[in-house]
């Protein structure tokens, strides 16, 4: 599955976030993040940023989507993380 994720977590705690979203998916910018990811794989990065995070003070968000067969993404402006390709 495809899966777009936000967090907005306390200052404190946005290094961890960060560094646990970094193992699972591709970063995007500023605490948002995207990238194909098994479902069990999805379970443990949510289960390792609930254990992150302060639930009365954070949030996270994760849209998913069975495949982008019918998606487009657009950047305007600068890239912060371009995808190369290596061949």
């Amino acid at each position: 599955m495809f899966v777009i994720l936000f967090y907005d977590f306390g200052e404190k705690r946005v290094a961890k976030a960060l560094k646990t979203c970094r193992k699972y998916l591709s970063w995007v910018q500023n605490s948002v993040f995207e990238g194909e990811i098994t479902e069990a794989n999805l379970r443990k990065l949510e289960l390792e940023l609930k254990q992150k995070m302060k639930l009365e003070e954070d949030s996270l968000i994760i849209y998913t989507f069975a495949n982008m067969k019918y998606s487009t993404r657009e950047v305007i402006g600068v890239e912060k993380n371009p995808k190369s390709t290596f061949l």
